[in-house]
């Protein structure tokens, strides 16, 4: 079937957790490909999946070859396939716009972004990087908060005539007004807020649904989140949390029996904490009332590596978005959508949104 040819913007710790996995398991066989939840998805595998242009911001990252990129400062997550060859692509300095907060100016540099002093582009010569490169979907993996900067690289795919992958909680995919241009195009769309693969929304989404289905009455819930990258850093500035609490908080509302006061959910980054590096720890309660009335309660600590905790998310709805591609298929793709994303156009179970998942692959009934 040939390689999947896709541009990044945003070479951080989710990209370089997503390349070391697709040598890693272009290296390996169905049998021991731990850690996916798809081998194949048509005709393709992981190692199908070849990335021909990057952006980024960052002094230590642009201008440099992709696979030492990956590994530069600010970066933090484990390095799992270290021996990369050279990729033969540059990065190229991409548009900062809102992508860096005030306050992360007061850290010390190997923990912040630290600006290129090369000229940023325009979006006719992002959009020319990505159309010579024959990249055939872009994906977003701007720093949380980054408005303008998600929605200049939307912008930047329509016109390129590239899908776009938004792994970030900026709605773009679930805002009909731009679901509505991606179709318009003939171009696929998927997003918003990448789950990981066994993380802290995923597995509070699971214990909910298993509160409504036991006749657990739910009567109030948090989930906080400590970690040590970049992205944890910058959320710090609330201004920039408001979109990822609202698509952190759906998933977990929208699987519930009965929707929570607002004063009875609470879900969202808490704080930064230096030495955790790319670990999240997470740490969930529920409190509710079984049989008779009787109050009881679980807790719950998480600790995963954050950003190879999205990778085989990622590697999977490049797949899917490939298959929709060959297909033709043009707008939000539903099904995988709410299967791999927090905030999607129409939320469903996650078992729905698998048999979802399941028959958009299988090419049954497909929902476009």
């Amino acid at each position: 079937m040939g390689k999947i040819k896709i541009a990044i913007a945003g070479v951080g710790n989710c990209a370089s957790s997503l390349i070391q996995g697709i040598h890693y398991y272009r290296d390996r066989g169905p049998k021991d490909a731990i850690g996916l939840m798809h081998w194949k998805i048509g005709d393709y595998q992981p190692g199908d999946i070849e990335v021909v242009a990057a952006f980024d911001i960052d002094k230590r990252k642009v201008g440099k070859d992709l696979h030492t990129a990956i590994f530069a400062a600010p970066n933090c997550t484990k390095t799992f396939y270290p021996n990369l060859p050279s990729s033969g692509v540059i990065v190229r300095m991409g548009r900062i716009l809102d992508g860096i907060s005030d306050h992360m100016k007061e850290y010390d540099e190997k923990y912040i972004f630290s600006p290129s002093s090369d000229p940023e582009p325009d979006m006719q010569t992002v959009v020319r990087i990505i159309k010579e490169s024959h990249a055939e979907i872009l994906l977003n993996y701007m720093p949380v908060g980054s408005e303008e900067a998600t929605r200049f690289y939307a912008e930047c795919a329509l016109e390129a005539g590239v899908a776009f992958i938004n792994n970030m909680p900026v709605f773009i995919a679930s805002d009909p007004l731009w679901a509505k241009r991606f179709e318009e195009k003939g171009l696929p769309l998927i997003g918003d807020d990448i789950k990981s693969q066994l993380g802290a929304t995923i597995t509070h989404r699971v214990l909910t649904d298993l509160f409504k289905k036991r006749g657990v009455k739910l009567d109030r819930t948090y989930q906080l989140n400590t970690g040590g990258n970049t992205d944890f850093l910058n959320m710090l500035n609330p201004k920039r949390l408001k979109s990822k609490r609202v698509s952190k908080t759906e998933a977990v509302q929208s699987v519930a029996a009965k929707r929570l006061a607002d004063e009875d959910i609470h879900i969202g980054p808490s704080d930064y904490v230096p030495w955790q590096k790319d670990n999240k720890v997470c740490f969930i309660r529920m409190e509710g009332r079984i049989f008779g009335d009787i109050p009881m309660n679980i807790e719950l600590r998480l600790s995963v590596e954050d950003s190879p905790n999205s990778g085989g998310v990622a590697i999977d709805a490049i797949r899917c978005t490939k298959l929709a591609l060959d297909r033709k298929q043009k707008g939000v793709l539903v099904g995988p959508a709410a299967y791999f994303y927090k905030h999607p156009p129409k939320q469903y179970t996650d078992d729905e949104a698998y048999q979802l998942t399941d028959r958009f692959v299988k090419g049954v009934n497909e929902i476009s």
